[in-house]
């Protein structure tokens, strides 16, 4: 990856199942400047457990089964190849996490750039076989896993070398600013040896932008039209404003920080002219 941020916008399921939705989410990060936009890809029938499938949920749609609620937030083919247009038409990057292998076999058919491994999945090995597989720059999740977990996952895709990122992620949702554990990435960078990223769930903004202290190569947050809106992710992603406050203020950091290596700036020079007088 570049030496710059890479930011990724995770739309997710925010878009409530709307295309509308997910375009103006779309336009939102163009707009604020994100470098790429995700979505999440799964096939309900597997991905909810038999003894959830039938539990009543009060939804926008009424009160339905679970696996219909899960059904009525999935975009199908013909959804993806108006987003695929779409984002082609903006010039905005796009990828989904898939959460079972017909749904990785999916994405296949557009020509992606990136996978991503959610941190549910991270202990999937035939949904990380078939990913790595496929050699794409992969971003992996590493909520809910032990290190044993990372340590397989790593050494699965350092052995089939298939490129990856490590993107730090502690999967509550919204994320206590005091579970968030940045140092975690320093950790990350010297056992892995690998770029690593923060995939942040927190509600407000600071620990994403502390990441940067910590050279995180991506920074991955959810967005919104509205955090008052319906969904399990709305209140742990961001708004336009908190959008652009990120960006700004990540930069900032990363800039602040610089290279470590240069001692006297040029900029000094004339000012040593100038006060120290014996020279």
């Amino acid at each position: 990856m570049a030496n710059r941020i890479f930011y990724i916008a995770e739309i997710g399921i925010n878009h409530n199942g709307s295309l509308h939705n997910a375009k103006k989410l779309i336009d939102l990060a163009k707009a604020t400047g994100f470098n790429a936009v995700k979505f999440q890809k799964r096939d309900p029938s597997l991905c909810v457990p038999d003894n959830q499938k039938n539990v009543i949920r009060d939804t926008p749609w009424g009160k339905i089964t679970y696996l219909d609620y899960k059904n009525h937030l999935e975009f199908g083919k013909k959804e993806y190849d108006e987003i695929d247009k779409y984002c082609k038409k903006l010039d905005m990057v796009w990828f989904a996490s898939a959460w079972d292998l017909p749904s990785q076999e999916f994405l296949g058919q557009y020509d992606l750039q990136f996978n991503k491994i959610a941190s549910p999945m991270l202990t999937y090995v035939p949904l990380l076989e078939k990913v790595a597989d496929e050699g794409k720059f992969t971003f992996i999740s590493t909520g809910m896993s032990t290190q044993n977990d990372i340590d397989k996952a790593v050494s699965f895709f350092n052995g089939c070398g298939c490129p990856f990122m490590l993107m730090h992620t502690v999967s509550m949702y919204p994320c206590p600013e005091h579970h968030c554990n940045i140092k975690l990435i320093e950790w990350y960078k010297n056992r892995y040896n690998c770029d690593v990223g923060y995939s942040g769930h927190e509600g407000g903004l600071l620990p994403s932008v502390l990441s940067a202290i910590y050279d995180v190569a991506a920074i991955e947050r959810h967005i919104t039209l509205d955090r008052m809106m319906w969904g399990t992710d709305q209140s742990a992603s961001l708004e336009k404003r908190g959008q652009e406050l990120l960006i700004r203020d990540a930069n900032t950091v990363k800039m602040i920080l610089g290279n470590g290596f240069s001692m006297l700036h040029e900029g000094e020079l004339g000012k040593a002219k100038q006060l120290r007088w014996w020279n």
